[in-house]
């Protein structure tokens, strides 16, 4: 009887950051309603509201790292995906919360979302200024710059965390443990820019051509229910099993 191969690939071929840079620039270059209102405690209403987006994260993030092995390598993108419009979302409910969602533009759902990502990237476009933050308003073209930075450096993230593909339910928990700290730090983020108020100053490089949407919800729909579809069917399938008697009992 042949015994199924334990062997990991030595190279594993992570998300291309081209693909996650394109997925940032959909992201960011439009901001979601939000259903919050100006709230007269916005510190305590915040907190609500980062606690709320990090479980969602986390089980989000937990139950698309289930599939094991190469099935697991499938949901990389789909979750980085799901967890950003959970972030998105979290962040513009925490800027109307704090009165502040009228000026929440591209660039601060940039700083808000991969701040503790890349800070390195923001470094000539956000300068602290007390208890201000004061952002260059960013032509297309460098928007496409730092979000290629950031792309960089999920891509070398997503190659470590998919390894976790190769242990299943320990490895879910583990992704679904950092979803729900990378939430809040995205939350943390978000907090202290509107605590301290928002400032634009410049008008960037050039015009900012229209960018090309490629329908967010729909691919995070699409990705996460044909993930949850070959989960059922592998847990069906390994719950059918049964442990066959040895021949002779």
């Amino acid at each position: 009887m042949t015994q199924p191969s334990r062997q990991v690939p030595a190279v594993i071929a992570p998300v291309e950051h081209g693909r996650i840079t394109e997925a940032i620039l959909d992201f960011v270059s439009q901001v979601p309603d939000s259903k919050i209102a100006n709230s007269k405690d916005p510190a305590s209403e915040a907190r609500r509201l980062a606690n709320r987006a990090a479980q969602r994260a986390a089980l989000t993030a937990g139950s698309l790292a289930l599939p094991p092995g190469p099935l697991g390598w499938l949901t990389l993108l789909p979750e980085l995906i799901a967890i950003w419009k959970i972030q998105a979302q979290m962040v513009s409910d925490i800027a109307a919360a704090y009165g502040h969602h009228a000026s929440l533009g591209r660039e601060q759902m940039m700083w808000c979302l991969f701040r503790h990502t890349a800070a390195q990237a923001f470094r000539d476009l956000v300068v602290r200024m007390g208890d201000r933050l004061v952002f260059q308003r960013m032509s297309w073209g460098v928007a496409e710059r730092v979000a290629k930075q950031i792309g960089i450096k999920l891509t070398q993230r997503t190659l470590s965390k998919g390894v976790s593909r190769w242990l299943p339910v320990i490895g879910a928990l583990g992704v679904g443990a950092y979803a729900y700290y990378d939430t809040g730090q995205v939350a943390g983020t978000a907090i202290e820019l509107f605590e301290g108020g928002i400032t634009v100053e410049g008008a960037g490089e050039g015009a900012q051509p229209k960018p090309k949407r490629r329908v967010v919800d729909s691919l995070v729909d699409k990705a996460v229910s044909s993930a949850a579809r070959k989960v059922a069917s592998t847990t069906r399938k390994v719950a059918s099993r049964r442990p066959r008697k040895p021949k002779g009992e």
